[in-house]
């Protein structure tokens, strides 16, 4: 996976029709191999684009008309040289060409192989290459956001700074260990357990919107739960935008979990329709039950809808319980009703709840919001949320409990400097695996066997 010497080679446009379809070569033969597939041989100005056609197999006549344009190293990509052939978006012409270029000497590229050799070739960091991927994967206007955020360099340019801070630290501490017996002090242990703060809390600043990020980039899952009949399906297809769910009078129609992606204010959510609760005999409608609670135990978020044109039953109340202590908004649904009826005072006081009507829509932009506000919080509205990966967010964390370290080993009496320097340099060491100053084969792998094919 890391040999970089020969060159590569793959469809870089997803599989099935379309209008156009692109070969992509990379590496030190990449224009000879072009010259085997293109009329006009390797004869590609840099950086132009050229009309020509891919020759057939014996080199008489043409198969189809393209657009080849070269891209020399290191101003490339990869870094390395760079062809794209751009033709018609025929499969069958795709893998002519592809099959062409293996048989002339190239390899066929690995997932991520392209973006693995811009990343050695330091083109771009780890942090920017893993964004290349979420901005691949990206489902929500806010994911792409995010991910283009973090491949512009924005996370980059803050863990620089902070590994900035931490650099001129250690320097000073180093040089006050070269000159023991002089007894000179670049450094002072207050003056040291001062920078280290600030670093701290310069880590703290940016681990601020990890748990919105994180939501944002991996998305949540949102279970809609009730007693039968209190309108969950008809919540559930006014959110997801259609009419997703069976929706009838009688009591326990959806009896297995029904799900949708929708999105909800830039938030790639997993929405999930359970099966009403109550008790029943029914084996069919019982199984569903219990899927319904089980989703309720691993969802990010609850919905929990009442009636609000019926006074609360045993069953709501049960419900109320059962959920008090995880993440969940109480949903009023049947607004519209209200006029007639209301829901009578339980035994306890009543959470604050979103009204809606599923029968007008009325209420269901505020639902919206308030879903949005429960799984992110107020850090959606923030500029950017540019932490949103685990495995940064591990590595700063890590980063912060070494900093701690050294700054009560600063503050403590007659510890010896070199103490603090380990916990320094360890971590220092977690900034430079998020970036990939060092990182080992086996995490570059597990990020890279992610990417598709021809990225």
């Amino acid at each position: 996976m890391f040999a970089t010497d020969d060159t590569i080679v793959a469809i870089a446009t997803p599989a099935g029709r379309g209008a156009l379809g692109v070969i992509r070569l990379s590496g030190p033969g990449a224009l000879d191999l072009a010259g085997a597939l293109l009329a006009c041989g390797a004869a590609l100005q840099p950086r132009h684009a050229t009309l020509t056609r891919v020759t057939s197999n014996d080199g008489a006549g043409a198969v189809d008309e393209v657009v080849a344009t070269f891209f020399p190293a290191p101003h490339s990509y990869t870094g390395e040289h760079v062809v794209e052939i751009t033709g018609h978006g025929s499969p069958v012409l795709l893998q002519a060409m592809l099959k062409r270029a293996i048989v002339s000497g190239a390899r066929l590229a690995e997932p991520g192989e392209f973006t693995l050799r811009s990343f050695l070739n330091g083109k771009r960091d780890l942090v920017q290459s893993e964004a290349v991927a979420d901005l691949i994967d990206a489902a929500t206007p806010l994911q792409a956001r995010i991910a283009f955020d973090q491949l512009e360099g924005t996370l980059t340019e803050r863990i620089a700074v902070i590994d900035s801070k931490l650099f001129d630290l250690i320097v000073r501490l180093e040089a006050s260990l070269d000159f023991p017996d002089e007894g000179f002090h670049f450094i002072e242990p207050a003056r040291a357990a001062a920078d280290i703060d600030e670093v701290i809390a310069a880590l703290d600043n940016l681990l601020t919107g990890a748990r919105a990020g994180r939501m944002i980039r991996e998305g949540a899952m949102v279970v809609i739960a009730g007693r039968t009949n209190v309108g969950k399906s008809s919540i559930f297809n006014e959110l997801a935008g259609t009419q997703r769910a069976i929706v009838t009078p009688i009591p326990g129609t959806t009896r297995d979990l029904v799900t949708e992606n929708v999105n909800i204010g830039g938030i790639e959510v997993t929405l999930v329709d359970t099966a009403g609760w109550r008790e029943t005999l029914d084996v069919v409608e019982s199984e569903g039950v219990s899927r319904g609670s089980r989703a309720r135990r691993i969802a990010d978020l609850v919905l929990l809808v009442l009636d609000s044109s019926e006074p609360l039953t045993d069953a709501d109340e049960q419900l109320l319980g059962e959920t008090a202590s995880i993440n969940r908004i109480v949903v009023s649904n049947k607004t519209d009703l209200r006029r007639h009826r209301s829901i009578a005072e339980p035994s306890f006081e009543l959470p604050a709840s979103v009204p809606v009507s599923a029968l007008t829509g009325d209420g269901f932009d505020k639902l919206r919001h308030a879903v949005t506000d429960a799984l992110v919080g107020e850090e959606r509205l923030r500029d950017a949320a540019p932490i949103s990966n685990a495995r940064h967010i591990t590595l700063l964390e890590r980063c912060r409990v070494s900093l701690v370290t050294a700054r009560d080993a600063a503050t403590a009496a007659n510890v010896p400097e070199e103490f603090l320097l380990t916990d320094l340099q360890a971590s220092r060491a977690c900034l430079d695996e998020i970036v990939g100053r060092r990182t080992s084969e086996d995490v570059l792998r597990h990020i890279f066997e992610r990417f598709c094919i021809g990225k």
